[in-house]
């Protein structure tokens, strides 16, 4: 009875029979075989990984608590120009393909943008200028996206050969007049640094294969490799796995073959964990110190050129996860197949890697290049972590564009309550957006309506950095691959969306001053006649000198009415203190005092007594996604 009660107590599940073994019978197992069984369980969960492969991702937004948050706190203190930073997004190659259309000459390397279109986006209230895809790409990865039909395709803006401005574009002089240009209009350019992997046939794989995670033998027996060499390199031969060319099977590695030393490696791809490997990619190894250098040196060199740096994908690169993905613990694999068996315990991945990998990353930049904005795109409730106590100046936060979209807003109000109790600070330093390059573009997601134009009136008055996507201003509806040459969809600017955008949000990005910081931000619960609180309304106020901004949305289809008075809670030097809209606005408290709200999205002005809202508050009615500022 005892050697069947796994089987009875799990008779559907190899790793739910290994689980009831070591729950009840471990004591006595001991230590060594215990782990044994745990590293069963990871080859269980690989194998299941790997023959159903990843189920489609679906990132979603989940509320931060700080319970427990065990993480010490280290801030990277702002230069002056940090807070009010406001950013689009510009695939470079499809940027410059359009401006050739709209200005109907050609425009293909960045010295030829022209004057004219910096200064719509210095007009437009944009101080930051993210171009994507400006580094020499990887050769074999546009020749794979040709071979399998995107004859038009370039190579992937993240599959990279080098850190030089690429040729195609004009080079690094072409960079210099441009950057020239856009300072003139007080605009900085930005960059992506992908510091995960490197292109399978960049430099760095060639004259570094150590510098890679690899192993000598194909991790699977299925594995094989005689289809083209992708290398123009005459050194080595770089092959994918024959399975990728049918789509039958997406191999974690890639074959590398050096004909000098008649030496063989097996090179895995870059990974998340979260979906098929990106099969143009090589992964770097991060438990070797002389790979950290490498990679800082080159984040180095991107800061002496770009005072504004985005790091791809930059929560695989935390130290847990570097071990969760490629050293598991045993018990702790199954995300990458094949990596439970080369997996270290928590002792032997310290004595590795002792440090923080982003924490030594900041302080160097800090020290040698100070004028430098670091942004993280990171997710997986790290997004405290990254700022507060990695240090990073700006974190993505994803959970203002999916929270917002779904109308999510009791959770959204709960996350920004959180953080005001916990540690205000963490709200400035998010990145917030309606749309990224991975995701469906803002239009999609938001209509072109007031749905839109309320949360782009909120995403413009938040603390924190707001971010646009590239087409966003002229509600443009097509994607842009990471790979796309040119846009597929023959789209014109939506003229009256564009003038919206300029007569409502333009205003409101030229004076972040006022909504930039956390200092004086407050958020307040709208309460209805009935006493109930409306969680579908933001209301929250902010100060900057002399200057005062209220701003009150509604995301809901739906009519409301109520009251604002009183702030929710926030933390001041360790205590949790509250303020009154009067209070926070600096209203005086006179029986004749009044104040006149200017509201830059209708234009209308509104007079209200002071003593009023002393004592009762701001009255408002909202109807379906209106919105006030």
């Amino acid at each position: 009875d005892m050697l069947r009660a796994p089987a009875l107590a799990s008779p559907h599940s190899l790793e739910g029979q290994l689980e009831y073994i070591i729950q009840r019978w471990g004591s006595v197992l001991g230590e060594e075989f215990v782990t044994r069984l745990l590293r069963a369980m990871d080859f269980v969960r690989e194998d299941a990984v790997r023959r159903q492969g990843h189920s489609e991702f679906k990132p979603t937004a989940e509320v931060p608590t700080y319970a427990g948050y065990p993480e010490y706190e280290r801030y990277s203190p702002d230069k002056e120009w940090m807070p009010r930073l406001v950013l689009i997004a510009k695939n470079a190659y499809v940027w410059l393909d359009q401006l050739s259309k709209k200005y109907q000459r050609n425009i293909s390397t960045l010295d030829q943008v022209p004057d004219e279109e910096l200064d719509i986006l210095a007009r437009r209230g944009f101080t930051g200028l993210w171009l994507i895809g400006l580094w020499e790409r990887s050769r074999a990865s546009q020749k794979m996206k040709q071979r399998m039909g995107q004859q038009d395709a370039v190579a992937s803006a993240y599959s990279l050969n080098s850190y030089d401005i690429a040729n195609d574009l004009g080079g690094w002089s072409a960079l210099e007049n441009l950057r020239w240009r856009a300072w003139g209009r007080g605009i900085r350019l930005s960059a992506d640094m992908v510091p995960n992997h490197m292109g399978i046939d960049s430099n760095w794989v060639i004259e570094h294969p150590d510098w890679f995670l690899s192993v000598d033998q194909p991790p699977y027996p299925s594995y094989s490799f005689h289809s083209e060499n992708l290398s123009d390199d005459s050194r080595a031969a770089i092959v994918l796995e024959d399975h990728y060319y049918n789509h039958s099977d997406a191999a974690v590695v890639f074959k590398l073959h050096h004909h000098a030393t008649n030496g063989t490696r097996y090179i895995y791809h870059g990974n998340d964990g979260t979906s098929f490997p990106w099969n143009d990619t090589a992964q770097l190894n991060y438990l070797k110190a002389e790979v950290r250098e490498a990679v800082i040196q080159t984040i180095l060199h991107v800061a002496r050129n770009f005072p504004i740096i985005r790091f791809d994908a930059a929560m695989t690169l935390a130290k847990k996860h570097i071990q969760r993905l490629w050293f598991p613990e045993p018990g702790a694999g199954g995300a990458i197949p094949s990596r439970a068996e080369r997996g270290l315990t928590r002792s032997e991945f310290e004595a590795a890697m002792p440090e923080e990998f982003w924490r030594e990353v900041v302080d160097r930049v800090a020290a040698e290049v100070p004028d430098t904005l670091l942004l993280a795109e990171a997710f997986w409730l790290m997004e405290g972590y990254f700022v507060r106590t990695l240090g990073m100046h700006r974190v993505y936060n994803s959970a203002f564009m999916h929270m917002l979209r779904d109308e999510d807003n009791a959770k959204y109000r709960t996350a920004i309550k959180n953080t005001l109790e916990f540690d205000p600070r963490i709200l400035q330093r998010y990145v917030n957006f309606m749309n990224n390059p991975d995701e469906k573009t803002a239009v999609e997601q938001f209509g072109k309506a007031d749905k839109y134009f309320g949360v782009c009136v909120v995403l413009s008055t938040l603390p924190g950095l707001p971010m646009f996507g590239h087409g966003q201003v002229e509600g443009f509806h097509e994607k842009y691959g990471m790979e796309y040459r040119r846009a597929k969809w023959d789209e014109t600017p939506d003229e009256g969306f564009v003038r919206y955008h300029e007569q409502i949000i333009s205003p409101l990005l030229h004076r972040r001053r006022v909504f930039a910081g956390v200092e004086n931000f407050m958020l307040y619960d709208l309460f209805t006649p009935e006493g109930n609180v409306d969680e579908n309304v933001f209301a929250y106020s902010n100060r900057f000198a002399n200057e005062r901004g209220l701003v009150i949305y509604h995301n809901r289809f739906a009519d409301t009415r109520g009251w604002i008075r009183m702030s929710a809670a926030y933390l001041e030097n360790g205590q949790l203190q509250q303020k009154s809209l009067a209070d926070a606005l600096g209203l005086p408290n006179g029986l004749n005092d009044h104040v006149i709200f200017r509201d830059y999205v209708t234009n209308l002005e509104y007079i209200r007594s002071c003593r009023e809202i002393h004592e009762k508050g701001l009255y408002v009615e909202l109807g379906a996604y209106k919105c006030h500022a």
